[in-house]
């Protein structure tokens, strides 16, 4: 029997996963995909909110502020990308003034610091490519960048090197409770544990009704983004808001922790909860309303489209606690958007729920510091030279793009939980994510795929399950 498990391997589910790793417990997360972060995780903004939106006093509000203030830390602890490049949200009337004080006050009232209302000719100054009809904006400071992919797979990595099991391919189908926890049914077989942690995202309504009376509903709000060429990286330099409204904060523009701009999502309540297809409608009020806010952008330059589903909680807040009826049960439910901003905080306030139920030990062997993956780029011409002698496949281009080497795929499938797949790869070193989406590298990644994994070309994977991509009978037919 586990002494924990937690369900879904998104960053909410391995900043758990890592804040327990600090306990003597036996831990283990199941994910239903073949790798982490391939639900909500993996298809968003990607932006550290400074926390002036959430309403006050909810715990939304308060996660998104402390996670804010832990993020810089985390990421050196953890060496993933973040990056404090300030947020504005624009205010294009005279009439709408009041509505953006008000939203000065709450981020006040929230703890948010730095905060101030800038006129239009600051605003300007500080973006010139502002929209003409601006007439002034909220700006934060403390508002970041992060890499989504960088993070949630540096918390795995961390909690795993801390003892954490991962089981992936796992589907829970099942929950009921047994003499001293609870018993989890799975495509897999049956898992015993004294406490559960329910961090399925779009999914976590599904797992909770299954242990308790009292239901909650969350629904799959799709968001379409469109992503930029690097040659566009620069037209603004931090995250441009609209004024928040019914659904949110509306599109957004800013640039990505890698160079890019994004633009984007819509907010759209669906049904299906897989349901990650970009819309013509959706993306065309991508680009109309990000032209509110942000003149010339250069929509020539759109690299690529997609879709990613926020988990919607009905009243609109986090639910983190143990459920009432349900001893050991505890919910990690409802974290949309600041959710990745929040997630250093979520992990600790789950972690310290879990200590609560468990009274566990403190784990002195517990490593809170990782290295990612080397990048040459970082490195001198000296230093890359002896690296090139000492390992020739750092000198060997595979993604012509991004400037990937072979070195690095090699180490994003061989470290801790590495790669297995070519979206696995491509969230580990971003071979693929440039100009031409993989159309010239995927041919070579596979054939390292294949070659450091000891399987066949056909049975390499774009994102494991029935995505493979090489057909034919033998190696001369593929």
């Amino acid at each position: 029997m586990y002494d924990v498990i937690i369900i879904g391997a998104g960053v909410s589910g391995c900043a758990s996963a890592r804040e327990i790793s600090r306990y003597k417990v036996n831990a283990c997360v199941l994910e239903k995909a073949e790798d982490v972060c391939c639900g909500t995780s993996k298809a968003n903004s990607a932006i550290v909110h400074a926390g002036y939106d959430a309403a006050s006093g909810s715990l939304m509000a308060k996660l998104n502020v402390q996670g804010n203030e832990m993020m810089e830390q985390l990421s050196k602890d953890l060496d993933f990308e973040f990056k404090r490049n300030g947020s504005l949200v624009v205010c294009r009337s005279e009439e709408d003034m009041p509505n953006l004080q008000a939203l000065y006050e709450r981020g006040v009232t929230n703890g948010v610091k730095e905060l101030r209302i800038l006129n239009k000719e600051e605003l300007k100054e500080l973006e010139p490519n502002i929209a003409d009809d601006a007439v002034a904006a909220l700006y934060a400071p403390t508002g970041g960048i992060v890499c989504p992919f960088g993070m949630n797979i540096a918390l795995a990595e961390n909690a795993y090197t801390n003892g954490v099991e991962f089981k992936f391919n796992t589907e829970v189908t099942g929950i009921h409770k047994i003499d001293g926890g609870w018993a989890i049914e799975t495509n897999q077989g049956k898992y015993e544990t004294k406490c559960v942690v329910n961090a399925a995202g779009v999914h976590a309504d599904l797992i909770h009704n299954m242990v308790s009376d009292k239901k909650i509903t969350i629904t799959p709000r799709r968001g379409d983004y469109c992503l930029l060429d690097k040659t566009a990286g620069n037209h603004v330099s931090r995250t441009i808001f609209a004024l928040p409204g019914k659904y949110g904060k509306g599109i957004l523009v800013s640039p990505t922790i890698h160079g890019n701009l994004i633009l984007g999502p819509t907010a759209i309540d669906i049904e299906n909860k897989e349901g990650t297809n970009t819309t013509r409608e959706g993306l065309d009020e991508v680009l109309q309303k990000a032209g509110e806010n942000v003149k010339n952008l250069p929509m020539r330059s759109v690299i690529t489209s997609f879709a990613g589903l926020r988990a919607h909680e009905t009243n609109h807040e986090f639910i983190i606690e143990e459920v009432e009826g349900a001893e050991g049960f505890v919910d990690c439910a409802g974290i949309e958007s600041p959710g990745l901003s929040s997630c250093p905080a979520i992990g600790v306030m789950v972690a310290d729920i879990v200590k609560g139920i468990l009274n566990p030990e403190e784990n002195p062997e517990f490593v809170g510091t990782r290295k990612g993956i080397l990048d040459p780029d970082t490195l001198t011409k000296e230093e890359r030279d002896q690296l090139i002698r000492e390992n020739p496949a750092y000198g060997t281009i595979i993604c012509r793009c991004e400037m990937i080497t072979e070195g690095e795929i090699i180490d994003a499938i061989r470290r801790p939980l590495g790669a297995k797949s070519l979206d696995g790869v491509k969230r580990r070193t971003r071979a693929g994510m440039g100009r031409c989406q993989s159309g010239f590298c995927s041919p070579r990644v596979m054939e390292i795929l294949a070659r450091e994994c000891k399987m066949d070309m056909k049975e390499v994977t774009k994102s494991g399950g029935k995505s493979a991509i090489a057909v034919g009978t033998n190696k001369d037919s593929i």
